[in-house]
C-alpha cells in the first residue's frame, strides 16, 4: 500500500529528537539531531557499554522519572548484553525518579514492565546477519513511529574476521560494512533515527615500522570510510584511578580507596561547525554517575 505524502510527514514529525538526551556529555545544544551518529570509541573496560546503557534508560523510562519515554532498538554483536545489570539500574532510576505515589511494588513492576516493553534487542553473529538486521530494521521503523534509537555494541565486532574473509583485497575486507553503512544511511535519512554505536580499539602489533605511530594514536578511526562519513559525533572514552577518602568509624586514621574515574572527550562537527566538551563519570549500582 503506497503511503501519501501526508502520511509521510505525519510518520517522521512523530519520532522524538534526542538533542537532550545527556546535556552533560555534548557541548550546550550539541547533542544528535534527527539522522545524526554518536561513536563511542575506546579501548576495553572504559565505560563504553555502560554509557549504553545509561543512554538506554535515559530513553525508555517514563517522564515521570526523567526518560524520554520512546522506544530504543539495541543491536548487540558482542553478546555482551547483562539484562539483568539493566533490569537493576531501571528499578533504581525508577524508584529514586518517580513520586511517591507510584512507588508501590505493583505500580513499581508495572513500570518497569512498561520501560522494558519500549526496547528491541536484536543478537548478530557475523556481518552477514549485521546487514540483513538493517534491512529487517526497515519494516520495524516504518511501523513503529516510536522508535527513536539504535544503539549497537558494538560496530567493530566483525572487523577482524571480515579482514580475514576479504583476503588482500581492502575492497572486499570492508565490503560488507560498506554496505551496513548504506543502509544505516538510509534509515537515518527516511527515518531520522539517532544512532549511537560503540567501537573497540584496534589491537596493533607492537613490533614494526607502524608501531610507534600507532602507540602515538591510539584513537585514530580506522572503519570504512562509509562508516566514518556517518558519524557526526565522537566520544573517545578512557579510564583514570582515583582516590576516595573515607572517614573513619571511630575516629582512627582515613581509608583511601581507589576508584574507578571514566572520562569522555566529546568532538562534534556538523554543516561546518565543530565544537568538543570533557566529562567524567563513575559507575555504581545505579548506573552511570557524571562527577
Amino acid at each position: 500500500m503506497a503511503e501519501s505524502g501526508t502520511q509521510l510527514f505525519a510518520r517522521l514529525e512523530a519520532r522524538r529528537c534526542l538533542k537532550d538526551i545527556e546535556p552533560r556529555l555534548f557541548a550546550d545544544d550539541g547533542g544528535p539531531d534527527h539522522g545524526e551518529v554518536v561513536e563511542l570509541y575506546g579501548p576495553e573496560g572504559t565505560g563504553k557499554t555502560e554509557l549504553l546503557y545509561h543512554l538506554l534508560c535515559r530513553c525508555v523510562l517514563p517522564v515521570a522519572a526523567g526518560g524520554l519515554e520512546v522506544d530504543v532498538v539495541f543491536v548487540d554483536t558482542d553478546y555482551s548484553l547483562d539484562m539483568f545489570r539493566l533490569v537493576s539500574i531501571l528499578d533504581n532510576r525508577l524508584n529514586a525518579g518517580v513520586s511517591t505515589s507510584l512507588t508501590s511494588a505493583r505500580s513499581n513492576d508495572a513500570a518497569l514492565r512498561s520501560c522494558l516493553s519500549r526496547l528491541l534487542v536484536v543478537h548478530c553473529c557475523s556481518s552477514s546477519q549485521l546487514l540483513l538486521t538493517f534491512h529487517f530494521l526497515e519494516t520495524t521503523l516504518s511501523s513503529r513511529p516510536s522508535v527513536a534509537l539504535l544503539l549497537i555494541d558494538s560496530i567493530s565486532a566483525f572487523y577482524w574476521p571480515d579482514r580475514s574473509e576479504g583476503g588482500a583485497s581492502v575492497t572486499r575486507q570492508e565490503e560488507k560494512l560498506s554496505k551496513c553503512s548504506e543502509l544505516m544511511a538510509r534509515l537515518l535519512r527516511d527515518y531520522r533515527i539517532t544512532i549511537f554505536a560503540t567501537c573497540h580499539t584496534i589491537r596493533r602489533s607492537s613490533s614494526g615500522p607502524s608501531s610507534s605511530s600507532s602507540a602515538s594514536e591510539p584513537d585514530r578511526s580506522y572503519l570504512c570510510r562509509s562508516w566514518q562519513r556517518l558519524v557526526t559525533h565522537r566520544l573517545l572514552c578512557s579510564r583514570q584511578e582515583a582516590e576516595n577518602k573515607l572517614a573513619p568509624a571511630d575516629g582512627g586514621n582515613r581509608e583511601l580507596r581507589s576508584r574507578q574515574v571514566f572520562s569522555v572527550h566529546c568532538s562534534s562537527s556538523w554543516m561546518g561547525t565543530k565544537a568538543s566538551r570533557v566529562s567524567s563519570f563513575t559507575v555504581t549500582d545505579g548506573g552511570v554517575e557524571f562527577t
